[in-house]
């Protein structure tokens, strides 16, 4: 078996270079962070786990799962969208490991045969246009509106417009940019599942009969996405380029709008010019 090329980058290894989506944002939001990860292996701080959203996400596909590949649900029919069912595929649980993404062509990945990279993640899952027979990605997302100022906020509609989300944007386009080259007959038109955490008029938690559990309740919005995939072989092109000519590291990309580049270049100059004092 070959041995696979992660982590790390090495210019001679034969293998596909493996990079999820997750690293190909880093690459684009901040060069200097990728560099360091990718050619130096300096991994970043790490956060902690949104373990909430996480389960929100395997709860959701729960669903889908009670009904795959027979009929739709009713969040989909009240949306409109009772053409759609869950598709029901072997591979599909492979395809939402997205930590074992490039164990081989049955997980949800892509060589780009140009550049010589894997590219790959994990799928919260794909649902069936029963009316045109093409697949449509699915994205799970979870949210809490208007938590830093309860006393002001006002119940709205999810919007996936505000600019901190073109990062599940291009996650969107990429997955589907995969399925699309994996074979299959996939739409441009990607759909965001958005449950939103409410508070507004509601009394608590801890009003259910069994006393030893608590009650969240989620508004369900279906939020559609044409995906745009004319950005990600030019990308995929720079990323070679970059990991194979780089022999320095950039500089860290300013905050600037408060939602690209990155604050670690930032910190570790104020931590130096702190502690030089």
């Amino acid at each position: 078996m070959k041995k696979r090329h992660r982590g790390t980058f090495d210019s001679s290894h034969p293998a596909p270079y493996e990079l999820s989506r997750s690293r190909i944002e880093n690459f684009i939001k901040c060069k200097a962070c990728f560099w360091l990860e990718q050619l130096k292996g300096v991994k970043p701080p790490e956060i902690p786990s949104f373990t909430l959203n996480t389960t929100t996400d395997i709860l959701l596909k729960r669903d889908a799962d009670a009904v795959r590949g027979h009929h739709s649900l009713p969040l989909w029919e009240a949306h409109g969208l009772g053409h759609m069912i869950p598709f029901e595929h072997p591979d599909l649980e492979k395809w939402t490991n997205s930590m074992q993404f490039g164990t081989n062509d049955s997980y949800f990945n892509f060589v780009h045969e140009e550049t010589n990279i894997k590219i790959g993640g994990g799928l919260d899952d794909v649902f069936l246009n029963c009316e045109t027979g093409q697949l449509h990605v699915i994205d799970y997302k979870s949210t809490a509106q208007g938590t830093r100022s309860p006393e002001k906020y006002q119940k709205r509609p999810v919007s996936i417009n505000e600019p901190w989300k073109m990062s599940y944007k291009r996650q969107m386009d990429i997955y589907v940019w995969i399925m699309q080259n994996k074979g299959f007959d996939v739409s441009n038109t990607g759909y965001f599942v958005y449950v939103d955490g409410q508070h507004k008029g509601i009394q608590g938690m801890l009003r259910g009969r069994d006393t030893l559990k608590a009650w969240m309740e989620f508004a369900v919005s279906i939020i559609p996405y044409s995906a745009n995939t004319s950005w990600i072989e030019p990308t995929l092109r720079e990323i070679k380029e970059f990991l194979v000519n780089q022999s320095t590291c950039p500089s860290h990309e300013p905050r600037g709008d408060g939602f690209s580049g990155c604050d670690l270049g930032r910190y570790a100059e104020e931590m130096v010019a702190a502690i030089s004092i």
